[in-house]
């Protein structure tokens, strides 16, 4: 069997498990993190499995130690992986940048949580800025993707390794405390040979040129140069969009939900369907870099679009973006750890179908 085929066993596995055998499958070396719920079954799960498949598993003594742990890791050329809760992913904003700034792949994984401060352990969407925006202080970003299935969640960590290799960048995949704690039937690959160090990677024998790998560029026109250079990169990156359309083909109202608002959300078109309603969904799967195009396109053919998160309204302002203007977009979110019912979304299709209607 390739390292590509599926087993043919399906195994009934918590989200934070899934993410965790997934990253192993993918041939991750070293796992460094420190407990914080509602994640912290990843870290467990890499304590049991990690060293027996050949790998390091660290408990940090901070997520600050741990994200520069991963820095040191990954320049020395091995598959790196950590994961964090929303607090976590604030404390690691320096080293993220420090990563992004470097060229240096590695997968970071945000189950996210109430906010903000420490907030609550439950469900939340609320760090869709802080991971899309920005990956830390400077113009730098990171890869985002947003799975809404465990199976997904299993999928996308294993592509993450690979595009975190592919543009020598940070990958954050971005769940949220329920896809970290439910379970559902998964199917994982066969488990990949770890790959050799790059070679950019600071290790080499004696006789190899030295291999330098920092951010700091003194001069104003260097690091202007290296910016530039970065730039391109987020550009190229525009080829990893990912998103699923469902019931659009005739849609005169757009919702647009990702994760696991997606999910409820899917349920509220279907409802709206058997109610004459023509609702569809458009779920980004990759945040960053955002479906802009798909979302441009379905605004020439819709009435109204219905952004659903569960936040005070974040990726709202990507989908406005997008529209530039077309049709009305109108906004739901709960919070705190709220999560909408079906019955309520499609009260707000049914709606904001009449506001757009009306006009």
């Amino acid at each position: 069997m390739s390292p590509g085929t599926l087993t043919e066993t399906r195994v009934l596995m918590k989200g934070n498990e899934a993410i965790a055998e997934a990253a192993i499958r993918a041939g991750v070396q070293a796992y460094f993190g420190y407990p914080i719920t509602p994640q912290s079954e990843i870290s467990e799960y890499m304590a049991r499995r990690l060293p027996a498949s050949g790998g390091v598993f660290l408990q940090a003594e901070s997520e600050v130690a741990a994200i520069n742990m991963v820095y040191g890791a990954a320049g020395a050329g091995a598959r790196v992986m950590t994961s964090t809760s929303s607090p976590g992913i604030s404390l690691m904003q320096e080293g993220l940048s420090y990563l992004v700034g470097s060229e240096l792949p590695c997968v970071v994984v945000n189950i996210m949580r109430g906010g903000p401060g420490l907030g609550n352990i439950a469900p939340s969407q609320a760090d869709y800025f802080q991971a899309t925006k920005s990956a830390g202080h400077g113009d730098g970003r990171n890869l985002v993707l947003a799975p809404s299935t465990i199976q997904e969640a299993a999928d996308l960590t294993i592509l993450a390794f690979d595009l975190a290799d592919k543009y020598r960048n940070p990958v954050m995949i971005l769940g949220d405390g329920y896809l970290g704690q439910m379970m559902e039937p998964v199917m994982f690959p066969e488990g990949r040979v770890p790959r050799a160090a790059p070679s950019w990677a600071t290790t080499g024998t004696a006789e190899a040129p030295v291999r330098l790998i920092n951010s700091i560029y003194l001069e104003p026109d260097e690091l202007e140069a290296h910016n530039v250079r970065l730039q391109e990169k987020y550009r190229r990156m525009r080829a990893e969009v990912r998103v699923e359309s469902y019931r659009m083909e005739d849609a005169e109202i757009a919702v647009a939900a990702y994760g696991i608002a997606a999910r409820v959300a899917r349920s509220a078109v279907d409802r709206a369907r058997v109610r004459g309603l023509r609702a569809g969904l458009l779920r980004p799967i990759s945040l960053y870099p955002f479906p802009t195009d798909a979302v441009a396109a379905a605004a020439r053919t819709v009435r109204g679009f219905l952004t659903v998160e569960l936040s005070a309204g974040e990726m709202v302002e990507d989908v406005r973006l997008a529209v530039e203007g077309r049709v009305p977009v109108r906004f739901y979110g709960r919070m705190g750890g709220a999560v909408p019912t079906p019955p309520e979304l499609l009260e707000r299709i049914e709606l904001t179908l009449r506001e757009v209607t009306a006009g």
